[in-house]
């Protein structure tokens, strides 16, 4: 057999938000990643484009933010359609508009400058897979002759994030369970028209939102009821959109320059597993999900970001017994809990006269604190909680809290923010004890490039710190606090690799 055109340690089938975070965080770690896109330059439409809290939180994690620059707020949160105050105890409380070309573009420059390569206008055909290196055939947009040339790369691991369509997942026989969609959203962006802007506005027939963004273009999103959903290939023509839109609302949008158009329906589907050997998925490959209230690239972008750092560990050969496999049993369990959710927004949303009762009930509910916070985490993603043993300190498997750190001797050359401290993609043993103390030493055997050793004091007059000791995983969630050091050796053991030798 001749040589692959491309040797690497990791592929990665797509180059949206979730290929590109995933290419970085694995460049971060140290290893070799090629990202495969069919696309030949950026999006042309605005797609994707709400952040929420934690994603937010896990670009300051990177040094991105600045980069960045401070996105336009998103504006009020929903459920379902309900109004719903998105404030968390997140630095970054509410949710950010950025559109998906911006995210991308962002996320391909940080990947890139750490050594990922991004290789375009290739399709994959095949998956072939060997003891040890998985074989991956892509097909080049045809050249100038016509023919279509071939290009063969060869790596230990692939992951698909190839989207809702995964050609990964079907090439290396994912099963898929779930169901097809019964209601339908149509969905699009239009110059020249002047419509009011509509927030969830419910008619007799069906759901309007409209809303005027930059340049003067208008979104136009429309649901009515009892409608079946359509099945021509491709997007949906406009005008089916405006004689909906004309039904449900009575206004006429026809006259009208649809810039891009598409529909999404409340089908929901998760893989059985996102690994099967040396083949794993992440985000809209892993899980099929109505985009209601931005979660889906959301959920998919903290898929890649609790893959990445194990997986480089894995093919660095840093990781202990089990580390990868603890990708699906982490995110699975977050991914159905996310699915679950958009069901009964879904339902909500889209729901007919019949849901009317249940959604004057669940506004009553929201108005009640606990149960407004409980939902405001779980759309912006900061109260995922990843198993601990028994008996753990309380914010084992939570996200690290943001803590800013004071300007003393110990910290003046070091990270100002529990966030910052993570920003070199390594593990951190922050110490708040102010002196050195037997748990610092104990990180000693991990001080080889997979774990920073901090020792801070908090910032005065800033929030009360909820741990004296804490060892935080690279993706930004404890995984020991307060414990004894020989429960610190276990959990160092557990996620960075056996110690090294001394």
């Amino acid at each position: 057999m001749s040589a692959p055109d491309i040797d690497t340690q990791v592929l990665v089938v797509g180059a949206g938000p979730v290929g590109l975070m995933l290419a970085g965080e694995l460049a971060l770690g140290g290893a070799d990643v090629v990202v495969l896109e069919r696309r030949t330059g950026p999006l042309t439409e605005s797609r994707a484009s709400t952040l929420h809290a934690r994603t937010m939180e896990l670009l300051d994690q990177r040094g991105l933010l600045e980069e960045l620059g401070t996105p336009p707020a998103g504006g009020p949160g929903h459920f379902g359609g309900t109004r719903l105050d998105l404030t968390t105890d997140s630095p970054y409380s509410g949710q950010w508009k950025v559109p998906q070309v911006r995210t991308e573009e962002l996320l391909e420059g940080w990947a890139t400058r750490l050594g990922a390569r991004v290789v375009k206008g290739h399709r994959l055909t095949d998956l072939r897979t060997a003891p040890h290196t998985v074989e991956a055939t892509a097909e080049a947009e045809p050249g100038p002759g016509g023919a279509a040339s071939a290009l063969r790369v060869r790596a230990a691991y692939v992951v698909g994030c190839d989207g809702e369509s995964s050609t990964v997942r079907e090439l290396a026989g994912f099963a898929f369970p779930g169901r097809d969609a019964t209601r339908e959203l149509l969905r699009a962006d239009v110059a020249d028209v002047q419509v009011p802007d509509r927030r969830f506005e419910r008619h007799p027939g069906g759901l309007a939102i409209s809303a005027r963004g930059p340049g003067g273009v208008t979104r136009v999103m429309v649901h009515e009821y009892g409608a079946p959903v359509g099945r021509e290939p491709g997007p949906p023509s406009f005008a089916r959109v405006a004689d909906t839109w004309r039904r449900v609302t009575g206004d006429d949008i026809g006259g009208g320059a649809p810039l891009w158009l598409n529909s999404f329906g409340d089908a929901l589907r998760q893989a059985s597993q996102y690994r099967r050997g040396r083949i794993l998925l992440a985000g809209d490959a892993a899980h099929h999900q109505m985009p209601v209230g931005g979660q889906a690239l959301n959920l998919g972008l903290q898929d890649a970001a609790n893959l990445g750092w194990k997986l480089a560990a894995e093919v660095r050969g840093t990781a202990g017994p089990g580390l990868l496999d603890s990708y699906h049993a982490e995110r699975h369990p977050a991914g159905r809990r996310v699915l679950d959710n958009i069901a009964a927004q879904a339902l909500l949303l889209l729901g007919g006269s019949g849901t009317e009762q249940v959604r004057s009930l669940f506004g009553e509910l929201l108005r009640e604190p606990r149960v407004r916070a409980h939902l405001a985490g779980t759309i912006a993603g900061v109260d995922v909680r990843y198993a601990a043993e028994p008996g753990a300190h309380r914010l084992v498997g939570a996200r690290v809290p943001y803590l800013r750190f004071g300007t003393g001797a110990d910290t003046t050359e070091g990270p100002g923010s529990s966030f910052a401290a993570l920003r070199p993609g390594r593990g951190v043993l922050v110490d708040l004890g102010g002196r050195p103390t037997p748990v610092l030493a104990a990180a000693a055997p991990w001080r080889d490039g997979r774990v920073d050793v901090v020792a801070a004091t908090p910032e005065p007059g800033g929030a009360a710190p909820e741990f004296t000791s804490a060892l935080l995983r690279p993706d930004g969630h404890v995984a020991w606090a307060d414990g004894t050091v020989p429960e610190l050796e276990a959990a160092l053991r557990r996620w960075f690799g056996p110690a090294a030798r001394r």
